[in-house]
């Protein structure tokens, strides 16, 4: 590998524990769809069960509702989709995608089954990103587990 090509890999591929440390911060963050509107609130981080890595961002959608009484859907959101600044995180993702998202319960890991169902909401297919890297693992498995902030 040349120089060039390890130069564009570094830029390419940012270090996962900066991403992870940079994500946990988000937590309490206000969420934006993808046209800007608010949407919810950032709950929580999922990591990789195996590498540790930060894969997705639990956020909570809606709640409120008649004086509060509303409990909030809580739904994984693919890091990879999201940017954060200045106390707010932007999704490439619609309302519609995200309300119609898979719940996630955020004290519990997620299993492959229910990962690949999440990716597949997005358009993630197998061959890709997150699909791709839980797809061989066993079925049953634990692919991503909370994070503690």
């Amino acid at each position: 590998m040349s120089a060039s090509e390890r130069s564009a890999k570094l830029i390419l591929m940012p270090d996962p524990a900066e991403v992870l440390h940079e994500a946990s911060s988000w937590v309490g963050w206000d969420l934006d769809e993808v046209w800007g509107a608010p949407v919810g609130r950032v709950h929580a981080i999922y990591v990789d069960s195996e590498s540790g890595a930060a894969a997705w961002l639990i956020a909570a959608l809606g709640g409120g509702g008649l004086l509060g009484r509303r409990q909030a859907n809580l739904v994984a959101v693919p890091l990879r989709d999201c940017a954060g600044a200045a106390g707010r995180v932007w999704t490439a993702h619609g309302r519609d995608s995200l309300q119609s998202a898979p719940t996630v319960d955020p004290t519990r890991p997620l299993l492959r089954e229910h990962e690949l169902a999440i990716c597949d909401h997005y358009g993630i297919d197998e061959g890709a990103g997150r699909a791709a890297e839980v797809a061989g693992r066993a079925a049953g498995s634990v692919t991503s587990q909370p994070f503690a902030v």
